[in-house]
């Protein structure tokens, strides 16, 4: 009897130990698990950039939040944008209130008539006159998704050639734009149509503007205009 007792005890020793052990193991798995989390999420979050996610800028019911310049025809329908050449045929522009520094822009436009166009970003005005660089949307063969600084450099660059057939003229293309310090990416229906490095766009400050050209004959739709910040 004696022996039996002795032998249950060293059983229930034994599996006591084993459970500590066991508790002690995964205790340590947990405590370095959390530790390697932890360290993570900091190291996520010194010195790299954030975002936000994506808004829409536009409400789809009016200009709220939008400044015109000029004398162009600025006017919402069916949920859409729509510049449109008036009586002057002079350039105008359509500029948010806000500013944007470091951003991806998001929108779809559709060119009718003319077409030409653009999107600037980081731009300010006076009157017409605008400083900035601008997003070029135009018909065929004329650059579309390239970017140009208006009365300053000219071209910065323009998409090669066999890049051009990604736009698709009198239909709805969608245009992505990510501006990031000094560096500049465009899409169009996406086709990566520029990349570009420029350290006057790194220090430039301002809002997000539509166009219209001179000329007149001009008509372009645009719509889902939407922007995500990143700090």
């Amino acid at each position: 009897m004696n022996k039996f007792l002795y032998f249950v005890r060293n059983v229930i020793k034994l599996k006591t130990e084993t459970l500590k052990n066991i508790l002690l193991d995964t205790g340590i798995v947990w405590i370095l698990l959390f530790g390697f989390l932890t360290n993570h999420s900091c190291s996520n979050n010194d010195g790299k950039q954030t975002q936000s996610d994506f808004v829409s800028i536009f409400n789809g019911e009016n200009l709220d939040g939008w400044i015109n310049h000029g004398e162009e025809k600025w006017y919402v329908e069916n949920g859409e944008i729509i510049c449109e050449s008036g009586s002057k045929a002079e350039y105008g522009y359509l500029s948010t209130e806000k500013f944007y520094d470091d951003f991806e822009l998001k929108l779809q436009f559709k060119q009718e008539a003319n077409g030409n166009s653009g999107v600037f970003f980081r731009s300010t005005l006076e009157g017409t006159k605008i400083t900035g660089w601008q997003v070029e949307v135009a018909p065929p063969e004329h650059h579309t998704g390239g970017i140009y600084e208006s009365y300053g450099r000219g071209w910065l660059i323009q998409p090669p050639i066999e890049k051009d057939k990604a736009l698709k003229m009198g239909e709805w293309n969608e245009m992505r734009v990510l501006v990031v310090g000094d560096k500049v990416t465009t899409w169009v229906n996406g086709t990566e149509m520029i990349s570009l490095e420029d350290e006057k766009i790194g220090m430039g400050k301002g809002s997000i503007a539509l166009q219209i050209h001179d000329g007149g004959g001009i008509k372009v739709r645009w719509k889902n205009l939407q922007v995500r910040t990143i700090n």
